[in-house]
């Protein structure tokens, strides 16, 4: 399942540092969103409900943990974009990568071939 854009900026705050609490989670997206903490709460009980996210417990406080893989989703993405945007066929170079702050440079590989094998099943 690909997140939507919302999600997706819970899970790129949960794959640099998990587990996180909702409310670090509130904090770190609230000015973006401009929402409130239950609504927070809400997506996030949505993204669990979804296979998105995994919840567990500290202490008292209810924690999240991403449940989807890094480079596949990001990986799905990026082909998307390169498609329906674009108006590519072909695979995306994985350099236009190297300077991302998310993708850690051991992770590049990895990427590459998943968007070959993305562009390969779209070509098919």
């Amino acid at each position: 399942m690909k997140p939507n854009s919302t999600e997706l900026e819970i899970l790129k705050l949960l794959w640099k540092k998990e587990p996180r609490a909702a409310r670090e989670i509130h904090d770190a997206i609230e000015a973006e969103f401009a929402w409130s903490y239950s609504s927070t709460r809400k997506t996030l009980e949505r993204m669990s409900e979804k296979g998105l996210l995994k919840t567990g417990e500290l202490g008292n406080k209810k924690t999240f943990t991403a449940e989807v893989k890094k480079v596949p989703t990001l990986a799905a993405y990026a082909q998307d974009f390169a498609k329906s945007v674009l108006e590519l066929d072909g695979p995306l170079p994985v350099a236009m990568f190297a300077d991302s702050r998310l993708i850690e440079a051991e992770e590049l590989d990895e990427l590459e071939t998943l968007l070959d094998e993305l562009s390969n099943k779209e070509q098919e």
